[in-house]
C-alpha cells in the first residue's frame, strides 16, 4: 500500500514540476517534504584533480584572510558540491584557547536575513494570500503612510524613515525590547518624516524588512518566528536555523543566548558585543544560522524546492529601473551592475558579519559567517567568486531526481 501511495504521489509531484510555470500563482502548492540533500548523488563527478586545486585556491584565499583578521565560518561550492569548508577563530575571543569555532555553529546572520524574510512573502504569494502590489494597510491597517506597497518593502522603495532612529528618539527604556508591533505604534502615534515618496527611488532601509515581517504575521496568523520554521526551516531540513525572538522577554538580557558571540573590534582587543533592545525586532536581520544550512537554502532555490520558477526568479530581478551608483535590489538580493550573473547580500550587526554570494552563471556559492566586525575586503571575495583560473566542468543536475529523492523520504518515515 505505501508503494502504491509513493508512486502515486511521485507522478503527482512529477506532473506538478511541469505545470507549474503555466497556472496562476494561487494554485501553486507549496512543496513540504522532511529535506535531507545528498548533494554527491545529483551532480557529475567534477574531477579529482580539479576539485583539489579549486580547494587549495580557496584555502590560500581564506587562510590569508583569517590572518588578516577574519574570524568565522566558510562554505564554497561549485557546481553542486561544496568544494571547500573551514572554520577560523574563536567562538568567545575572550576565552579563545578553549572555544574553537566549529563547522555547524550558528551566526547572527545581520541583514542576509532579509532573503529568507523575501522568502516568505513570496510563499505567501504563491499560495494566493497577497499581492505585491498591495497597499502594505491592506495587511496593516494602522499604517499610517499611504501609497506604500508590499512590492515597495521588497525593492527598498517605500521612502519610509529609519525605525531605528525613531526609537533611539522616543523609546526611553532600553532595558525592554523594542518589537515589531512596539515599531507600528510608534509609526502611527509619531508618523515621523519619510525619505522620500514612494516608488521614487532606492533607498535601502531595515524597516521595509521589518514590516515584512509583520505583514507575515498578520497575512498568516503565525508568529514570524513559527511561520519561518515550519514554511522554510523544517521543509528544508535547516535544523540548526532559527529567529531570534523577545516576544515573551519583559527584559533585554545582558547577552544573547547563543554559543557564538559577536564581537566588537577596538584598538585595545575584542569585546563581547551586548544585547540589544533593537534586536527585538525581527525580519530585517535576528536570523541564526549555519553555513550548511544556509546552504541548503541556495540548492532550494537551484531546484525550486520551495518556489516554481515563474515565482523564484523575481527576487533576483532588479527592483528599479535605473541602477544607483551601479547597485539594485530584487527581493531580499543585492545586484551589482559590474557583475551580471551574480546576487548578493552581506550582513553588519552587533558583532556578526555575514556574506552571501551566488554566482549563478557559473554555478558557484560562497557563504562566510563571522562573529566580528572585521571588515572583510569586498574585492577579494568578488575576485574569488568570479575568477576563472580554475573552473570545474558543468554539473548535469536533475531537479525532478531531487525532487523524487525528497518524496521518497518523505513517504518512507
Amino acid at each position: 500500500m505505501k508503494s502504491v501511495s509513493f508512486a502515486i504521489a511521485f507522478l503527482s509531484l512529477f506532473l506538478f514540476s511541469f505545470s507549474f510555470c503555466k497556472g496562476k500563482h494561487n494554485d501553486n502548492e507549496l512543496v513540504k517534504p522532511s529535506i535531507s540533500i545528498d548533494v554527491d548523488s545529483i551532480f557529475t563527478d567534477l574531477g579529482a584533480d580539479a576539485l583539489a586545486k579549486k580547494c587549495k585556491m580557496a584555502d590560500v584565499t581564506f587562510t590569508n584572510l583569517a590572518k588578516a583578521g577574519m574570524n568565522g565560518v566558510v562554505l564554497y561550492a561549485e557546481q553542486g558540491q561544496v568544494v571547500y569548508k573551514k572554520a577560523f577563530g574563536f567562538r568567545n575571543l575572550n576565552t579563545r584557547h578553549l572555544d574553537s569555532l566549529r563547522l555547524d555553529d550558528q551566526f547572527q546572520l545581520s541583514s542576509d536575513s532579509k532573503m529568507f524574510t523575501a522568502e516568505a512573502i513570496m510563499i505567501l504569494y504563491s499560495q494566493g494570500k497577497l499581492e505585491y502590489d498591495d497597499d502594505v494597510r491592506t495587511y496593516v491597517p494602522e499604517f499610517p503612510y499611504e501609497g506604500v506597497t508590499v512590492r515597495h518593502l521588497l525593492n527598498h522603495r517605500s521612502g519610509l524613515p529609519r525605525y531605528d532612529s525613531m526609537a533611539d528618539e522616543f523609546w526611553t527604556d532600553r532595558t525592554k525590547p523594542f518589537s515589531n508591533e512596539a515599531m507600528i505604534k510608534m509609526l502611527a502615534e509619531r508618523k515621523p518624516e519619510v525619505y522620500a515618496a514612494p516608488d521614487v527611488t532606492f533607498f535601502y532601509n531595515n524597516i521595509n524588512y521589518a514590516l515584512l515581517a509583520t505583514v507575515v504575521e498578520r497575512v498568516s496568523g503565525q508568529h514570524f518566528e513559527d511561520f519561518m520554521r515550519e514554511n522554510i526551516f523544517e521543509p528544508l531540513g535547516m535544523n540548526r536555523s532559527y529567529i531570534y525572538s523577545m516576544r515573551n522577554d519583559s527584559a533585554v538580557s545582558l547577552y544573547m543566548d547563543c554559543d557564538v558571540q559577536g564581537h566588537e573590534l577596538y584598538r585595545s582587543g575584542p569585546v563581547r558585543e551586548q544585547n540589544d533592545y533593537l534586536n527585538g525586532v525581527m525580519g530585517d536581520k535576528i536570523m541564526f544560522s549555519t553555513v550548511d544550512d544556509i546552504y541548503k537554502f541556495m540548492m532550494a532555490l537551484d531546484c525550486n524546492l520551495l518556489l516554481p520558477d515563474s515565482i523564484q526568479c523575481e527576487a533576483f530581478k532588479p527592483g528599479s529601473d535605473l541602477w544607483k551608483r551601479g547597485e539594485n535590489y530584487g527581493f531580499g538580493w543585492r545586484l551589482n551592475e559590474e557583475h551580471p550573473g551574480v546576487v548578493f547580500h552581506f550582513g553588519w550587526w552587533k558583532g556578526f558579519r555575514s556574506a552571501v554570494i551566488r554566482n549563478v552563471v557559473q554555478n558557484r556559492v560562497l557563504i562566510i559567517l563571522a562573529n566580528t566586525t572585521y571588515n572583510m575586503p569586498g574585492e577579494i571575495l568578488w575576485e574569488f567568486v568570479t575568477d576563472s583560473t580554475y573552473c570545474l566542468p558543468e554539473s548535469s543536475m536533475n531537479p525532478i531526481y531531487v525532487r523524487y529523492e525528497l518524496m521518497k523520504e518523505n513517504v518512507q518515515q
